[in-house]
């Protein structure tokens, strides 16, 4: 059984509802991100408060209860992405016992779990998950783990973007087309719906920072002994953040307004775009999803866009075969960018840690469009 939980802390101005909630389905007191004023009108619109709450008004939320822990036991901690496990890494540090499920390069919408797997969460006492679509693949591992661990989504608070429906702008196209896939289960209908909202929000530096007072509250809360470390870390590392976020805003300021015009694999660079001033054109798979595929009128329409916008390139991130990108840049005289967005490099790569991987990317981006 997931237990919710909430708490309100002050740091500055920021003040956080956090609650534990079963994954890929809750998004509670949503936390607007601030946006730079200029170049934002093509920018992805957030969620409405409808979307983010997903049916659990009323819930009863609780605190997390401390974990009886032997001496010179560590708490272990589980975390599914190993971007999320690096950042949960700077705030708990050599006091906790942590390991990432997904390896380097693993794709996060498609991973399936391994015997050992399944055992790490078994033996954990908190599970931390980006939530939101991000571990589809994992929902019904992540909801039947045995051994009671405690489940914290480091998305849950944030307002989550919304992806554009082409069948509602076109809904002519699609009329009495497969009448009878209208009749979904509910975990179908659950499934559709968390891919219309964008779980990639690391790709914002402000949200990494929620993540940050999430993952604290939950270390501090589960391991009272150890709050006070767990503090100073996470104080030492928003410090970080807060640089490596206006780092970004004056690298891209090198990038004419004319070109800050996106392509990507698939839907995942919203919450960039949105935050350092980008519009987003449009993605070789039109989906949050790597698990969706493209129709062929799609993959033409997006020739087209690329053409009539003058886009100069189309950013592949480092989980995706760059196959289908391939082509299309070939066909339209674009180059293909490697980017990280849903794995880090190994540690021997050029983004072993969050803040790397987007230094990385943001030199990257730079460099192809300037």
């Amino acid at each position: 059984m997931v237990f919710p939980y909430v708490f309100c802390r002050m740091k500055g101005l920021l003040t956080l509802a956090i609650a534990l909630v079963f994954p890929l389905m809750a998004c509670a007191a949503p936390i607007p991100v601030a946006l730079p004023a200029a170049d934002l009108a093509q920018a992805p619109q957030p969620a409405s408060a409808a979307h983010a709450d997903h049916g659990h008004e009323g819930a009863e939320l609780r605190q997390l209860a401390p974990t009886a822990l032997a001496e010179d036991e560590k708490l272990r901690v589980v975390a599914t992405t190993n971007i999320l496990a690096d950042v949960v890494r700077s705030v708990g540090g050599d006091q906790i016992e942590l390991t990432s499920l997904l390896p380097v390069g693993a794709d996060p919408h498609s991973y399936n779990a391994t015997p050992a797997d399944l055992r790490l969460l078994s033996d954990a006492h908190v599970v931390f998950i980006v939530g939101e679509g991000i571990e589809e693949s994992l929902l019904a591992v992540l909801e039947n783990r045995e051994g009671g661990s405690a489940l914290i989504t480091v998305n849950t608070g944030i307002d989550l973007m919304e992806m554009h429906d082409e069948a509602e702008a076109h809904p002519d196209d699609h009329e009495d087309e497969h009448a009878e896939e209208h009749e979904e289960t509910h975990a179908e209908a659950e499934a559709h719906h968390h891919h219309d909202l964008d779980p990639h929000t690391w790709t914002a530096v402000p949200n990494v920072i929620h993540w940050v007072e999430i993952i604290e509250h939950a270390l501090g809360e589960l391991d009272p002994a150890n709050a006070e470390v767990y503090e100073s870390a996470a104080t030492a590392y928003l410090a970080e953040l807060e640089a490596l976020d206006n780092e970004i805003a004056a690298a891209v300021a090198a990038i004419p307004v004319e070109n800050r015009k996106l392509v990507t694999d698939h839907e995942t660079f919203g919450y960039f775009a949105a935050r350092y001033g980008f519009e987003v054109i449009g993605s070789v798979i039109p989906s949050f999803s790597t698990l969706a595929a493209p129709s062929a009128q799609e993959l033409a329409a997006l020739q087209r866009q690329i053409e009539a916008e003058g886009v100069k390139a189309i950013f592949v991130g480092s989980t995706v075969n760059p196959s289908l990108a391939g082509q299309i840049a070939d066909d339209v005289g674009v180059q293909v960018v490697p980017l990280y967005a849903d794995s880090l490099s190994d540690p021997t790569g050029p983004a072993p840690t969050y803040i790397d991987m987007m230094r990385y990317n943001v030199t990257a981006i730079v460099a192809a469009l300037q």
